[in-house]
């Protein structure tokens, strides 16, 4: 009889397995979140199925579309890399020190990469639909701000071109997004059960759509925006996509890397310093920052 062997230890045991989790889980955000929004700008009113404007009702597919694509993000990667998904969460854990500064960088990319690889997928499905769509309204490409709406975000109208305006938005929005993670994940605290997590996770970003969405779509993740936003940069849509520039507003690809990054920390300091040190003081329980290790 043939002794065991000992099995080897696969690409998948360290680091590169929670880096293609991390690819694999905004990929999925991305895909669902983006392909929400093709539905509701370019699908449903160029498929015949829809007889009235882009509405309400479109508005409901858009922030439902995006907290379902969260849920699904993150039940695929959670149980590997903690399914971040987003590099603005993964500093957000780094800064709580739930999570290893050495591995921020390279989360961040695999984030990036995923989100870019999706919008790609959607892209090439929806490729009719924006083609006609923008061949109705008789805009090219270049100046077809509906049709870039579907894969990267600009602010409203009536900030009236100022940068102060979008990026508080984007400031609190991220920073209600991380306290109500950190809320829903901690142990110590009143966590759901029963798997219920990725669930309400979702259901805050779909909440965060209906309260803030308007102001300038609500990225509220780096990745999320840059991704897609690079895509259409190179498939045609020009100065809207980069520099992110339009009639109210220029040069605003930045705010959403930016100020999800700076909401993310006042999430954390914010949830830490009104919750997290009470519970801390009251049980020794331990809060993942990502599965399977939360050392610093």
């Amino acid at each position: 009889m043939a002794e065991p062997k000992q099995r080897r230890a696969g690409y998948g045991k360290g680091l590169t397995g929670e880096l293609l989790a991390e690819f694999l889980g905004t990929f999925v955000l991305i895909l669902l979140g983006c392909a929400s929004v093709a539905v509701a700008v370019a699908g449903l009113p160029g498929s015949g199925r829809q007889t009235d404007s882009f509405g309400a009702a479109n508005w409901l597919i858009v922030a439902f579309g995006w907290g379902f694509a969260v849920v699904f993000g993150v039940y695929v990667a959670g149980g590997v890399s903690g399914a971040h998904i987003n590099p603005a969460v993964t500093l957000a854990f780094a800064v709580r020190r739930a999570f290893p500064w050495v591995k921020v960088v390279p989360y961040m990319l695999a984030q990036l990469v995923g989100a870019f690889a999706a919008a790609a997928v959607v892209y090439s499905v929806y490729s009719w639909a924006i083609d006609a769509f923008n061949a109705k309204a008789g805009v090219p490409r270049t100046e077809s701000l509906d049709t870039f709406a579907i894969f990267a975000t600009f602010p409203a109208e009536y900030f009236g071109g100022s940068w102060w305006g979008p990026l508080l938005d984007q400031v609190v929005g991220t920073a209600v997004l991380v306290l109500l993670i950190f809320a829903l994940i901690d142990a110590r605290n009143s966590a759901p059960a029963a798997n219920l997590g990725p669930f309400l996770i979702g259901m805050v970003v779909t909440t965060i759509g209906l309260t803030f969405g308007p102001n300038a779509g609500y990225a509220i993740n780096p990745a999320r925006d840059f991704g897609p936003r690079l895509w259409t940069f190179l498939t045609g849509w020009g100065e809207l996509a980069l520099p992110g520039t339009h009639e109210w507003f220029s040069f605003y690809f930045w705010i959403p890397i930016v100020g999800p990054l700076i909401g993310a920390v006042v999430g954390a300091v914010v949830y830490d310093l009104f919750i997290g040190q009470v519970v801390a003081a009251r049980t020794s329980a331990p809060e993942p920052g990502r599965a399977g290790d939360t050392s610093s």
